[in-house]
C-alpha cells in the first residue's frame, strides 16, 4: 500500500479509455486535485475549455472486468476561496406554466459570486439579494466521477451511466465509498466536479462549483460484479440508477439494491422485497442533465445483522 501525491496537468470531457496518467495498486492511496466545471484551477485560472473536466485516468493493478472497483473519498475540501452558482431552477423542474417567471427567462438572469472560508467551513453569498448575505455550511462532493466504459466507449461529462459520470449525489462526500463496476482492465478512475454544497436535484444546473482537493483510497473486490454504481455510508448502503424518465433510473436503483441483498447479504427475493417495501428511502441525484440520477438507500441497521457472504 502506498500514497501516492499527483499533480494533474491533462484532463478529460469524457469518460473514456484513455491512456492512464499514474498506475496504482490495490489498497493505495492518491492525494490530487480537480478543476472546477468551468476547467479552473486552484487559482482561479482556465486550464481547459470542458465541462466538468476530469482528472485521471488511474489504472488500477488487478481489476478486471467483473469486479467491483470501491473508492473510498477520504478527502474532499475546496482549494479556493470562491465559488460560482446558477441562480435559476430548470425549466423542467417546475410548472410548465411557471417557467416564463424564471430568471433564466427574463432579465434578471445572473451568476451568484460565493465566498468560501475554508477554516470555518462555510460559503457567503455575495450576489445582492433578499437574502443578505446568505451562510450555509460547506458540505463537498464530487458531482462527476466515475469508470471507463465498456467497448471502448467515450461518455461525455455532462452525463451518467452505468460507469458513473454526471450523477450529482450530495451522498458522494468525504468518508463514503464508492463502488463501480469495472468495464476494462485497470477500471480506469477519473475524478472531477467538485461541488462545496449543493441542493438535491441539482435543480439550477449547478451546486457552489470550485475547484478541489481530493484523497481517495482504491480497493478491488474480486469477482462481486454490479450493474451501476454502489455506495457505503457510516449509515446506510445505496444504489444508483442512471436514465430519463426518472422512473427508469428508480427502476435501476432499486433493481441495484435487490441485486445487492439477495448475493451479499443472502436474502431471497421474498425477504428482501419485504425489508425494501417497509424501508426503503430515496434521495434525487441529478434531474437537470440528459441522465437524471435516482439513489435507493437502506440504513444499514437492517442488513448488519444479516451478515455478508
Amino acid at each position: 500500500m502506498a500514497t501516492h501525491d499527483f499533480e494533474p496537468t491533462t484532463f478529460h470531457g469524457t469518460l473514456g479509455s484513455y491512456d492512464p496518467v499514474l498506475q496504482i495498486a490495490d489498497g493505495d492511496t492518491v492525494r490530487t486535485s480537480t478543476l472546477d466545471a468551468g476547467g479552473r484551477d486552484a487559482r482561479g485560472e482556465q486550464q481547459v475549455e470542458l465541462a466538468n473536466a476530469q482528472t485521471g485516468p488511474f489504472f488500477v493493478t488487478g481489476a478486471e472486468p467483473g469486479d467491483i472497483l470501491a473508492v473510498h473519498l477520504d478527502r474532499i475540501w475546496p482549494n479556493r476561496d470562491s465559488a460560482g452558482s446558477s441562480t435559476s431552477v430548470a425549466a423542467n423542474a417546475v410548472d410548465p406554466a411557471y417557467v416564463p417567471e424564471l430568471p433564466a427567462f427574463r432579465a434578471d438572469r445572473v451568476v451568484a459570486e460565493w465566498a468560501i472560508d475554508r477554516e470555518a467551513g462555510t460559503a457567503t453569498l455575495l450576489l445582492p439579494t433578499r437574502l443578505g448575505r446568505l451562510t450555509l455550511e460547506l458540505a463537498p462532493m464530487l458531482g462527476c466521477f466515475g469508470v471507463a466504459p465498456a467497448q471502448g466507449e467515450a461518455i461525455s461529462t455532462a452525463t451518467s451511466g452505468p460507469h458513473g459520470g454526471n450523477m450529482d449525489y450530495p451522498g458522494f462526500g468525504p468518508q463514503v465509498t464508492a463502488l463501480f463496476p469495472v468495464f476494462v482492465p485497470g477500471a480506469l478512475f477519473f475524478l472531477g466536479d467538485g461541488h462545496a454544497l449543493q441542493g438535491d436535484g441539482e435543480i439550477v444546473g449547478t451546486g457552489l462549483e470550485i475547484s478541489m482537493d481530493v484523497q481517495f483510497t482504491v480497493s478491488v473486490r474480486k469477482g462481486k460484479g454490479s450493474s451501476w454504481p454502489r455506495g457505503e455510508s457510516e449509515d446506510y448502503i445505496f444504489t444508483v440508477g442512471n436514465a430519463r424518465p426518472l422512473d427508469q433510473a428508480l427502476q435501476h436503483a432499486t433493481t441495484e439494491m435487490l441485486r445487492w441483498l439477495q448475493e451479499d447479504y443472502e436474502l431471497d427475493a421474498l425477504s428482501a422485497s419485504t425489508l425494501l417495501g417497509q424501508c426503503v428511502e430515496y434521495d434525487v441525484g441529478n434531474v437537470f442533465d440528459p441522465a437524471y440520477t435516482m439513489v435507493c438507500k437502506l440504513a444499514k441497521r437492517f442488513v448488519t445483522q444479516l451478515g455478508t457472504k
